[in-house]
């Protein structure tokens, strides 16, 4: 599908139709078919059961039913969407099976409607279905295809659902903010269309909007990163050859605050045993109070049992004594943002770990080299970076120091996996791959802002370019007091190897800001206004602070603004060596920092710009012409 381009629509769109001919024979071959499913039945394993008359899947481990096409910028293309919208009705069908491709447990699925019957074991299934068709031998006819026939909730002339029709395109805006998503806005009008006109014709109308999708940039691009680029990372391209599985047993976490107990958390929930240190007794309890909260909330919602969580929050240790400390074999240090904190507390610990133990730092910023001078070890020394919220977070970025050995990558490339989270490998430098790159995101936003752009436009722009979050309100988030220290920081290090350091415009507005009192919705007050910690609105001031309106660029500019900024600090990255992997870099820039994943990541978006790459150069060469060198492209680009 990756290869399929509108040259090929006719070849696609036959393709497709002839698969739906053999499961439409399947439907209508006057024979009872039961589907026994036993284990993962997404996408097309899914059609292939929706085309059965009858479908009961075992409760087993790894037992999942959903249409995920969508996350792939696509639409099920082998009938799903017909078929569910008749079996479910429009809107159950789009709202909890299309629209996000939800991946279902089998009792989900049963209590939704897309299976009947749910078994204990997958040994029960051949001995259900059997029994089913036994019992049900004229029951060889689709719902859809008897006469008399309702649609649940409707059709799209029925009056209580045509009233109610209208506000589905806005909901769906309002959920896409504006992103150049086009497979949810397809699905939707596959759904709608093909609802009003029989079968067959809905079937065909499904397949046109396949096509339109299949053969478009936007699919390409999301399959490479979903599928291409997640499978390389997920099947260990990034882990060192050669290297055999050491498990690791016991962990210790350094910091018992918010990362920290996240950290604590995942590992627990994985299986691991897990020493939480903090400075006090109290202060590691507290950290481990963020577990509790989080099983408290799962046993709620009935996605724990009592003994599971019970199990889980035994397996975190809190202790304010470094002695409690023997016996673990991997250390993950998450205190503050500070080279001689950070050493001290690695010193005051070295020797009781064990001998051969990993010693992992979750620093954002500061280079991995000059952070293992503080230990005897520098081989078995790592940066580990997690994502906050850590429970909720996807990726971890591992950064891989000088003296870093490839035993000590292998072993934390594995631990990653084993907390369920997927792993991207990069060499050091200042900020790595994720922080440097969401800087220059952010940095082009508050640019921006100095130039007199109106704030709701570059926020509007943020959206419509399809990050998850405005660029104005992430740097409330991310706190404007850090930026300032990390600017210092790299400041100072360009300066001490001798370059010469220029104050840009975001500067400017970070010190300006935090010069008004106005630094974080930590603090109360930023670019936005709170209210008892919520945003209310964009401050009213910044208008006069920064003469908004006075700059009023074209909005595909400001787009393009952000997102070039972030392509073009990748292909740095990738140019000196700091990254080794395409998928990495891809990876790593949607699940890590939110690069719109209808790009497919910050490289891929170079490589599929409509155009070709040399499109890409072409439009990166007119911003650099209106807004800055800082937008030329590198050498290996061009």
């Amino acid at each position: 599908m990756i290869n399929v381009g509108p040259e090929n629509a006719q070849q696609a769109f036959d393709q497709v139709e002839n698969i739906k001919k053999d499961l439409r024979a399947l439907e209508t071959l006057g024979k009872p078919v039961v589907a026994a499913i036993n284990g993962a039945a997404l996408g097309g394993g899914l059609e292939i059961a929706l085309a059965c008359h009858h479908r009961i899947a075992a409760d087993a481990k790894g037992s999942q039913l959903g249409l995920p096409e969508v996350t792939l910028g696509l639409l099920p293309g082998g009938g799903g969407v017909t078929r569910t919208v008749r079996m479910l009705g429009i809107q159950n069908a789009f709202m909890n099976v299309l629209a996000q491709g939800t991946r279902f447990k089998p009792a989900k699925a049963k209590e939704i409607g897309l299976v009947d019957e749910v078994l204990p074991t997958v040994e029960e299934l051949v001995p259900a279905a059997k029994a089913w068709i036994k019992a049900n031998p004229d029951a060889h006819t689709q719902p859809w295809d008897v006469k008399g026939y309702k649609m649940p909730g409707g059709t799209p002339s029925t009056p209580s659902l045509a009233a109610i029709l209208p506000s589905f395109p806005a909901l769906l805006r309002k959920q896409l903010k504006g992103a150049p998503m086009p497979a949810p806005r397809a699905i939707l009008s596959a759904a709608v269309e093909g609802a009003a006109v029989d079968f067959d014709t809905a079937t065909r109308i499904e397949s046109r909007y396949f096509t339109s999708l299949v053969t478009g940039h936007v699919a390409k691009n999301m399959i490479q990163a979903f599928f291409f680029d997640l499978q390389h990372i997920n099947g260990g391209g990034s882990r060192p050859d050669g290297i055999g599985q050491t498990p690791i047993k016991k962990i210790g976490v350094l910091g018992a605050g918010m990362m920290g107990a996240g950290i604590a958390y995942v590992s627990a929930k994985a299986g691991f045993d897990v020493v939480l240190k903090d400075v006090t007794l109290e202060a590691a309890q507290k950290g481990k109070g963020y577990s509790e909260k989080l099983e408290a909330k799962a046993l709620e919602r009935g996605r724990t049992t009592e003994e599971k969580s019970k199990a889980l929050l035994d397996r975190i240790t809190p202790t304010g004594d470094a002695n409690d400390l023997k016996g673990v074999d991997f250390v993950i240090e998450a205190v503050f943002e500070n080279q001689d904190l950070k050493h001290k507390v690695f010193q005051e610990i070295e020797d009781i770990v064990e001998p051969n133990a990993l010693l992992g730092s979750n620093t954002s910023t500061l280079p991995i080299t000059g952070l293992a001078t503080g230990v005897k070890r520098q081989e078995d020394f790592i940066g580990i970076h997690f994502f906050s919220p850590v429970d909720k977070m996807p990726l971890v970025e591992i950064i891989r120091g000088e003296k870093t050995s490839d035993e000590a990558l292998a072993r934390v490339f594995d631990y990653v996996l084993a907390i369920k989270k997927t792993p991207i490998v990069v060499n050091d430098s200042r900020g790595f791959y994720t922080s440097r790159v969401i800087g220059t995101f952010i940095n082009e936003a508050l640019a921006m802002l100095g130039e007199g752009v109106e704030p709701a436009s570059i926020e509007q722009a943020g959206l419509q370019a399809g990050y998850p979050a405005a660029p104005l309100q992430l740097s409330d988030e991310l706190n404007l007091e850090l930026m300032h220290k990390i600017a210092v920081a790299t400041r100072e290090g360009i300066e001490a190897a001798g370059g010469t350091y220029e104050k840009q415009m975001n500067e400017v507005v970070v010190e300006k800001m935090i010069e008004l009192g106005r630094p974080s919705r930590l603090k109360g007050a930023g670019f936005y206004e709170y209210v008892d910690g919520k945003r209310t609105g964009l401050w009213p001031g910044l208008r006069e602070t920064f003469n908004s309106g006075s700059s009023t660029p074209p909005l595909q500019d400001m787009i393009d603004r952000m997102l070039f900024a972030e392509a073009l600090e990748t292909q740095k990255c990738l140019d000196e060596g700091v990254l080794t992997s395409t998928a990495d870099a891809n990876i790593g820039a949607i699940m890590g920092i939110g690069f719109p994943p209808w790009t497919g990541g910050t490289h891929q978006y170079i490589v599929g710009y409509p155009g070709g790459q040399a499109a890409f150069v072409a439009r990166a060469k007119e911003l650099a012409a209106k807004y800055g060198d800082r937008f030329n492209p590198p050498a290996s680009l061009l």
